[in-house]
C-alpha cells in the first residue's frame, strides 16, 4: 500500500511515518521544509498553503493522511484559514480526482468548541469555537462533509483529544518544564481526556489498510481515561525520581498566577487557569463501536520522555 503523509516531520507525522514503514507500506512523506525524517528518510518539500498540487503527486497513492496544519496559538487568523481549512479542502479534492480510496484528516476536539459543563462529550456535542485554530478545523470539517458525503472516497475525520508522547508540545511540555523547575503540587481540580501518539498513529494506519465505507466518518479519538493536572504532575515527578511535591501554593495563588500569564500573553483565547484545571472529557464510544482499534498506551510509560529523563533510551 502507498500512503501519502503531509506534515511528516511534525510530532505526530514522524511517528506515523515510522509506523507505516514498519508495516511495510510505501511512504510518500511531505513537509513544508523538505527536512528528512529522524531515520534519514527524505521528505518532499511542499507548502500546501501556496503550492499547486501536481497530479503526479498522487500516482499510485491508496491513502492520504493529512496532518499538516498550524497548531500553535500565535499565528494570524488568515494563516489558520489558509492551511488548516482551505489547503485541506484542496488536498482532498485532488486526492478524490486521482482516485485515492481513503483520505484521513487529523482535526481536533477544538473543532467542537469549548466544553460548557463537565459532561463527557460525543461527536455531536458542539459549542461555538472561540479561537482561530478551532474555527479553521471546524470549517475544514464542514466542507469535507459537504463535498464528500456521497462520493466514492472514504473520508475519515479524526478529532484527537490532547496527544501525549515523546516530543509533545503545548500544555504538557509546559507542565513538564514546571516540574523540572520545582513547580509546587497543583490542587486537585478538573479532568481531561488524552490519547497516546502511538495509539493515534496505529489507528491511522489501520484505517489506511481497512478504510470504512465511502462517505464521511467523524470520530473522537481518546483513550477513555480521565487525567488531572495533579495526577500528571505526580507522574512527571516520579519519572524524575522525585517524591511527592509540596502543595504550598493555594488555589487562589494558582488563579492569580494564571491571570498574570494571561495578562502577559493576551492573544491566548482560553484562560491559563481553565487550561490547567478545567474539565474537557470526550467519549471514544463511537470509534470503538465502528472499528477494531483499541488504545494500549499508558501515560506512565511516556512520563520519562516528557520530562527528558536520562532514563529514556536514545
Amino acid at each position: 500500500m502507498k500512503c501519502l503523509v503531509t506534515g511528516a516531520t511534525g510530532f505526530i507525522g514522524r511517528q506515523l511515518c515510522q509506523h507505516l514503514k514498519q508495516r511495510g507500506d510505501i511512504l510518500l512523506p511531505l513537509s513544508r521544509s523538505g527536512a528528512p525524517l529522524p531515520d534519514g528518510t527524505p521528505t518532499q518539500a511542499l507548502d500546501l498553503a501556496e503550492a499547486e498540487l501536481p497530479e503526479e503527486l498522487f500516482a499510485g497513492v491508496d491513502a492520504v493522511c493529512h496532518l499538516a496544519g498550524i497548531a500553535h496559538r500565535h499565528s494570524l487568523p488568515a494563516d489558520y484559514e489558509a492551511l488548516n481549512h482551505l489547503a485541506s479542502l484542496r488536498l482532498a479534492r485532488a486526492a478524490a480526482r486521482a482516485g485515492v480510496g481513503c483520505f484521513i484528516y487529523i482535526s481536533s476536539v477544538k473543532a467542537m468548541g469549548p466544553a460548557t459543563d463537565a459532561r463527557v462529550r460525543a461527536e455531536e456535542d458542539r459549542a461555538p469555537t472561540v479561537d482561530p485554530y478551532g474555527r479553521s478545523k471546524w470549517a475544514a470539517e464542514v466542507d469535507l462533509r459537504r463535498e464528500f458525503a456521497s462520493g466514492p472516497m472514504a473520508v475519515v475525520i479524526l478529532r484527537p483529544a490532547l496527544v501525549y508522547g515523546p516530543g509533545a508540545l503545548g500544555n504538557l511540555q509546559l507542565l513538564a518544564r514546571g516540574v523540572r523547575w520545582g513547580l509546587p503540587r497543583p490542587p486537585l481540580a478538573g479532568e481531561r481526556s488524552m490519547i497516546g501518539v502511538l495509539d493515534l498513529v496505529e489507528l491511522a494506519g489501520d484505517l489506511c489498510h481497512d478504510p470504512p465505507p465511502a462517505g464521511v466518518h467523524t470520530w473522537i479519538v481518546s483513550d477513555g481515561e480521565r487525567y488531572t493536572t495533579q495526577g500528571l504532575y505526580d507522574l512527571l515527578r516520579q519519572a524524575l525520581g522525585k517524591g511527592r511535591g509540596r502543595a504550598w501554593l493555594p488555589a487562589w495563588g494558582w488563579r492569580l498566577g494564571s491571570n498574570l500569564l494571561d495578562w502577559l500573553r493576551p492573544r491566548d483565547a482560553t484562560p491559563t487557569y481553565e487550561r490547567l484545571f478545567g474539565t474537557e472529557l470526550y467519549s471514544n464510544a463511537a470509534l470503538l463501536a465502528a472499528t477494531n482499534w483499541r488504545p494500549h498506551c499508558r501515560i506512565e510509560e511516556a512520563a520519562a520522555a516528557l520530562v527528558g529523563s536520562p532514563s529514556v533510551p536514545d
